[in-house]
């Protein structure tokens, strides 16, 4: 609890306890009101003050408003009748203020759970300076500096390590408890914590790029993108709030003057105000306004804890609707750990053609080249390497040792005019061919995630009725991995910018509610990540491409958190709707209630302060994902 909402409940204990006391003192007058406007000055005094202010700025129509001309007005009413009876007022505003203070409560309860992730932001990085450590401001150190991690603390940047071997914790931004190796020469990101060995990294990027802070920008940005809900809600009150105004006003107008000038009775002045006034604080919308966003607000930070950023409750809707998921296979269904698993039909010796398969692949990045350089098992020199031409969606053909060497799939044989030998193994073929003569084909295979099938599985028991894979493997790769994980469509041998028309058809085809979730490693996958209604980048631990292309990323690579991450958007779309219809409901009951005069002050103050209440509550269960 804050200093701002201990001294607020201070303040309502102490007006609680003055309004009991004076209960017993028999005061009567002037005496009597002065000792009532203590109390309710004491507990009510900012919200008078904020009514005055809004007046001011023109900004009438709030709840502070409702509540000033609610209270103020039966204050008025008790000095007109001279009944001596000031603690409907004092109640009332003493009700809302424990509403307020129970959602000022859940609002904190929801900034410290992704206040928790906040805490992946260093303090300063350690730089070494005449053989002693100097602590500076991560902003301050430029790239290619070499800065020491010790144990227990943050990495402040991203960088790669040059000595030392560690274990990582990166559950601050997985949300997964297992520790991860490190040794020389591994990527190593901000916000992880280095468990035991000492670090000394080289930093690759600035603090302003590093990982953790496009992570902590994500996050501190979410609540800006908002959803329908919220908008819609937003422009409810903006109409809803003058509305009952004046119609309260009328209330405590129209009555009086039809019984005096239509039926010749008395006007009876002092029951329909007070029916207006009963009527206006049963009307304020506080409910509506504040539990609506913070159930959007705990379901991110619930999020957020469990690994997975959502971007803005905009996104949070959206995927609560997914319908269609659509993966991406290597990196997202299998490790994207390619092995050498054979070599066939090889007209040349297994470690020749593996050298040569290596040094044409050396100028790329792919998964599929680092598998066949570690295959090598030997350190290359491109020296020996030239005029590489990488054919998109096929393979690269290079001159080494002066020779042409090409290396591909099925698609760059037929390219380059050299019959090929089909192979029957399942995994990915790599067809060589040197100087226009063929020399066999080289086997890789990657491996299917552990939870792959699983996530599948339950990804169908939530209620997603097509699930469809893309890869540029070839038809027999692709469709024996589909077949192995229970997905429904599969499309091979994409190129990059066909999975992006792949998705543009099946976003046609779609029922227009339905909406469609693309599901990739963000690397390679921004465009199609764009495309679709929902972009998810799953195992971006690192990925600039994944952290800006993607509405969702998730830092862990378990399939499951797809899963969890539409699970959790469902749960508090669920509360969502559960506060409106109850809030809504609530208050047209209790306004006819109130309208009609079977509604006193005391059900005012239920329908106003104990919905709020109910509805926060409620709202703060979108906090709690980790059973989900």
């Amino acid at each position: 609890m804050n200093k701002k909402q201990k001294k607020m409940l201070i303040r309502i204990l102490a007006s609680a306890v003055m309004m009991v006391v004076l209960a017993f003192i028999p005061a009567e007058g002037i005496l009597q009101f002065v000792l009532y406007m203590i109390p309710y000055l004491t507990v009510g005094y900012d919200i008078l003050w904020k009514a005055l202010k809004g007046i001011k700025n023109r900004q009438v129509f709030d709840e502070n408003f409702l509540m000033a001309v609610a209270t103020v007005g039966a204050v008025a009413l008790a000095v007109y009748d001279r009944s001596g009876d000031y603690t409907e007022a004092i109640a009332v505003m003493l009700f809302y203020q424990v509403g307020e203070w129970f959602q000022s409560y859940a609002v904190g309860k929801s900034r410290r759970n992704i206040s928790e992730l906040m805490d992946i932001r260093p303090d300063y990085a350690n730089i070494e300076v005449d053989g002693k450590l100097q602590q500076v401001d991560p902003d301050e150190v430029e790239v290619g500096s070499v800065i020491v991690v010790q144990p227990g603390e943050k990495v402040p940047l991203d960088g790669v390590i040059l000595e030392g071997n560690s274990t990582l914790n990166t559950s601050a931004l997985t949300g997964e408890s297992l520790p991860r190796e490190a040794k020389p020469g591994d990527e190593i990101i901000s916000g992880c914590i280095n468990m035991n060995g000492l670090l000394k990294v080289k930093t690759t990027k600035e603090f302003g790029e590093s990982t953790v802070s496009k992570i902590l920008d994500l996050v501190e940005n979410a609540s800006s993108r908002k959803s329908r809900s919220e908008n819609f809600i937003s422009k409810f009150a903006r109409i809803y709030t003058p509305a009952v105004c004046f119609s309260a006003l009328a209330l405590a107008v129209l009555p009086p003057v039809v019984r005096m000038t239509l039926l010749g009775l008395t006007a009876d002045w002092g029951t329909w105000i007070y029916r207006a006034l009963t009527f206006l604080v049963i009307s304020c919308p506080c409910a509506l306004v504040i539990s609506i966003p913070l159930s959007f607000f705990a379901g991110i930070g619930g999020a957020s804890k469990a690994g997975i950023l959502v971007k803005g409750s905009n996104y949070l809707e959206t995927l609560s609707q997914t319908k269609i998921v659509v993966f991406d296979k290597t990196g997202t269904l299998t490790q994207g750990n390619f092995e050498v698993s054979g070599i066939h039909h090889n007209e040349m010796e297994n470690h020749k053609l593996l050298e040569y398969a290596a040094l044409a692949e050396s100028a790329s990045s792919h998964p599929i080249s680092r598998s066949l350089q570690r295959a090598y098992g030997q350190e290359l020199d491109r020296s020996r390497v030239s005029d590489i031409q990488e054919i998109a969606g096929s393979g690269v053909i290079a001159q080494v040792d002066g020779h042409q060497v090409a290396a591909g799939n099925d698609k760059l044989m037929n390219k380059i005019g050299v019959p090929f030998i089909p192979c029957h193994s399942v995994g990915t073929i790599i067809h060589m061919a040197v100087d226009g003569q063929y020399m066999g084909h080289i086997v890789i295979s990657d491996i299917v995630k552990p939870r792959a099938k699983q996530a599948v599985q339950e990804l169908k028991r939530a209620g997603i009725r097509l699930t469809v894979m893309l890869t540029g493997d070839a038809k027999k790769v692709a469709d024996n991995v589909a077949s192995s994980l229970g997905i429904d469509r599969v499309f091979s041998e994409l190129l990059p910018g066909d999975k992006v028309e792949k998705v543009e058809t099946l976003l046609q085809q779609k029922p227009g509610r339905d909406k469609l979730a693309f599901v990739g490693d963000g690397i390679n996958d921004a465009p199609v990540l764009g495309r679709a209604d929902i972009g998810i980048a799953m195992g971006a631990l690192g990925s600039d491409a994944a952290i800006e292309a993607a509405d969702v990323v998730l830092m862990d690579d378990d399939p499951m958190q797809i899963v969890k991450a539409i699970r959790i958007s469902r749960k508090c779309l669920r509360i969502v709707y559960e506060n409106i219809v109850f809030a809504i409901g609530v208050k047209v009951i209790c306004l006819v209630l109130g309208a009609l005069g079977f509604a006193n002050m005391w059900l005012a103050i239920f329908a106003d302060v104990g919905v709020m209440i109910l509805a926060v509550l409620n709202a703060i269960r979108a906090l709690f994902v980790k059973k989900l």
